[in-house]
Parts: structure tokens; C-alpha cells; sequence
């Protein structure tokens, strides 16, 4: 039976499980928090790809050698909503003293979301490297997400086996992964960074106070609903 047909967007042998894209900055700057989280309660991640099609619901644009908008299909509220994203992100980006520069275009992230589900398969070390790495040069623009050479490079240089990735990308591994975003989407799952814990998604990294309160065992109070208890002035 491969991985595929065995595969359920909701559960998982780990206690966490993490939805994320490699073309989403709120997921880029979630996941060393996240990675964090893990580490301070000695659990293991499960994570996974979810491949947005954005231009589904937020238009399209490309930009020039200058950063220009060459090309664009997007309406005025959809632009603010992608610049107000861009200024949000940027600024936890900062805190963390990341450089997240916007995207030239709308990445089809499938190549590198089958390469993360190739280096998952070489261990947990193994898809930490390459996440880590891959990641912070795509946000960089220095990573060609949709090079199967430039993945395969990252790959090795995570220290994953490459012999059969291509054949991988090209054939099961593609299957497997339209499979599995057919079955997440109609899971509900919708948004990265998505957190799922005892079968149940969390939207976005604000979330992660609530997911520690439940891997916890729910001890003490439930993480503060900050906006319920502003003091009298």
C-alpha cells in the first residue's frame, strides 16, 4: 500500500501535525517557532505540504528586473490584501532577522513540496535541512522553486539520496502529491501555517499558545482571548 492510499489529512502517528508552503511568508516566519515548540515539549512534527492555488482566490502579477508589475490580473482589494500581508510578514520577519523579500511571481510550489515529501522519507534531520535551508533562500529569491535541478541540489545538500528523485517528481511522486491536496481540501484545510492537533486544524501561527495549552494535556486555564479582558482605563 504506498503512503498515498494510507493518507488522512487529520490524523497522524505524531502529535502535531503542520501544513505549510513554501510560497507563504506567514508559513516561513511560523516555522522556526514551531520548530521551537516541538523541541521544548520533545515531540515530533508531521510535516506536510499544502500547495495553494492563490491566484484562485488573490489574482495573479509578475514582476520586471526592477521589481515592476509587468504583468497582472488582480482587482484593488485584492491588491491591499496582498501588500498588507507582505508588511505583516515582514515585520515578525525583522523581529526574527529574517529577509523576506516579495516573490517575482506566483510560484507553483508542487516540485518543492514533492521534494519535501522525498526528504521526509530520509528522516526527521533530513527534512530539517532541507526546510530550514530552502526556505530561507527562497524567501532570499535565490531559489528556483520550480527547477527540478535546484531541488534536487537541495536535496543532496540536505543529505538526501537523489538517485530516483526524478523518477520520483515526475511519476509517484507527483500522483501522491495531487492526491493528498485533493483529500486536505476536502478536509477543510485551507491555510498555511495549519496546525492540527487531536484532529483538529488551527489556521495560523497565532494559534500556537493554543496548540502547546492542548499537547499539554489542557493544564491550567486555556491560553488568554486577549481582546475579552482589556483592563477598565
Amino acid at each position: 500500500m504506498t503512503v498515498a492510499a494510507k493518507f488522512d489529512p487529520l490524523r497522524s502517528e505524531r502529535p502535531l501535525i503542520v501544513y505549510i508552503d513554501f510560497k507563504s511568508p506567514y508559513a516561513f516566519i511560523a516555522k522556526d517557532p514551531t520548530y521551537a515548540l516541538a523541541e521544548h515539549l520533545a515531540i515530533d512534527i508531521d510535516w506536510r505540504p499544502l500547495t495553494l492555488d492563490i491566484p484562485s482566490f488573490l489574482g495573479s502579477a509578475r514582476l520586471g528586473a526592477k521589481d515592476e508589475v509587468v504583468a497582472q490580473n488582480r482587482t484593488p482589494e485584492q491588491w491591499r490584501g496582498v501588500k498588507y500581508a507582505y508588511r505583516d510578514a515582514r515585520r515578525y520577519a525583522r523581529l526574527s532577522g529574517y529577509l523576506l523579500r516579495g516573490t517575482v511571481k506566483i510560484w507553483d510550489t508542487s516540485l518543492v513540496h514533492i521534494g519535501m515529501m522525498w526528504a521526509k522519507r530520509h528522516g526527521d534531520a533530513v527534512l530539517a535541512r532541507y526546510l530550514n535551508e530552502s526556505y530561507a533562500r527562497f524567501w532570499r529569491r535565490e531559489f528556483d522553486a520550480e527547477d527540478a535541478g535546484v531541488v534536487t541540489a537541495a536535496l543532496a545538500a540536505a543529505g538526501a539520496e537523489t538517485d530516483g528523485f526524478e523518477a520520483f517528481h515526475e511519476g509517484p511522486g507527483r500522483v501522491e502529491h495531487d492526491a493528498m491536496q485533493a483529500a486536505i481540501f476536502d478536509a477543510g484545510i485551507y491555510g498555511v501555517p495549519g496546525y492540527v492537533v487531536e484532529g483538529e486544524y488551527f489556521f495560523g501561527r497565532e494559534h500556537l499558545p493554543m496548540v502547546r495549552w492542548i499537547l499539554t494535556g489542557r493544564r491550567g486555564a486555556a491560553p488568554d482571548v486577549a481582546y475579552q479582558h482589556f483592563a477598565a482605563s
